[in-house]
């Protein structure tokens, strides 16, 4: 399971979220597992039943307001009764007033204490912005993926079969690269899959007989881009004249990519063909589906209509007047 230490999280996002550390300092190295967050005005008044300990949890003007309302003692056992938990770090919001008591506790327990300006709901929008792609599921896919108008088109298929040739090729037609060799994918919490290239790869690719070439350097900052939404895969396969493949469209292929379905695209391939043309086109038609469009059924209702009204072609011949 992805893990981000509290020391990283301020490293990397304390600037965005305005965090200051007040106390608990010993307690860097707690670690978060999930980009959620939670209020333990329930466990404040006594109730553990759903207290979900192992998130950040977030003490707005409500939890400061019912902690400032209590005789000192009561007072003292509800911040006992969070703090006997293993908490990663306690963020007090809306430069509420932190309470000596909460210090006391945090340096005890060596449990971070933060706190930020920002509005409790403002926080917690953008801590899980900023921290969703830590902890997003992800996997590795050998294969390109270019972004072709817009839409991200992933070519996978065997070794050799013409994947990184065809990412090239559409560059020259100017097209943007993401990945090649080896896609980086992700599955954010919007219910999409992105695809990036690792550090070591970015704006890499490798052509059989070339070796390895900078895209950028060669065709410029336009040809190339840091990360793509995946949104259809592209298989190339070898033609085999005896295999039967899809001629009109209607039944649409998909396959999963870290639990989610992404349309698949079949295309057999063979000397001569020209695939990135095929890639083009291929594009141009999700975005036709995307605006409602969709060929293959649109001709599949009239070509019914037409049988069902017993509506004949014209085929007489007429003068070519060109």
């Amino acid at each position: 399971m992805p893990q981000i230490s509290i020391g990283k999280m301020l490293e990397d996002y304390g600037d965005q979220l305005s965090l200051s550390s007040v106390a608990g300092q010993g307690g860097i190295g707690n670690t978060l597992s999930t980009s959620d967050v939670h209020r333990p005005g329930l466990a404040l008044a006594g109730f553990l039943g759903l207290f979900t300990f192992d998130r950040v949890q977030v003490m707005g003007n409500t939890e400061m307001l019912y902690l400032s309302s209590l005789d000192p003692d009561v007072c003292r056992q509800a911040l006992k009764t969070i703090f006997q938990f293993d908490i990663p770090c306690v963020v007090i919001t809306d430069g509420n007033e932190v309470l000596p008591l909460m210090v006391e506790l945090s340096n005890a327990r060596q449990i971070p204490l933060l706190t930020t300006p920002f509005a409790t709901t403002k926080f917690a929008h953008l801590f899980s912005y900023y921290l969703d792609d830590v902890f997003a599921p992800r996997t590795a896919i050998h294969g390109s993926l270019v972004d072709v108008y817009g839409i991200g088109l992933l070519f996978v298929g065997a070794s050799g079969i013409g994947k990184s040739e065809i990412a090239v090729d559409l560059v020259e037609r100017g097209h943007r690269l993401v990945a090649d060799d080896i896609v980086l994918v992700s599955r954010k919490v919007q219910g999409m899959i992105v695809g990036s290239s690792g550090e070591t790869l970015r704006d890499h690719i490798e052509i059989r007989g070339l070796g390895i070439l900078n895209v950028r350097n060669m065709f410029g900052v336009r040809a190339v881009r840091m990360q793509k939404r995946v949104e259809v895969v592209v298989k190339l396969i070898k033609w085999d004249e005896t295999a039967a493949y899809d001629r009109i469209g209607l039944d649409e292929d998909w396959v999963s990519i870290l639990d989610l379905e992404v349309p698949q695209v079949t295309v057999p391939i063979y000397p001569g063909k020209n695939i990135t043309v095929i890639a083009e086109t291929i594009a141009l038609n999700y975005q036709l589906k995307i605006q409602g469009y969709h060929t293959a059924q649109e001709f599949n209702r009239r070509l019914v209509e037409r049988m069902k009204n017993k509506i004949r072609d014209d085929m007489s011949i007429r003068a070519d007047i060109e």
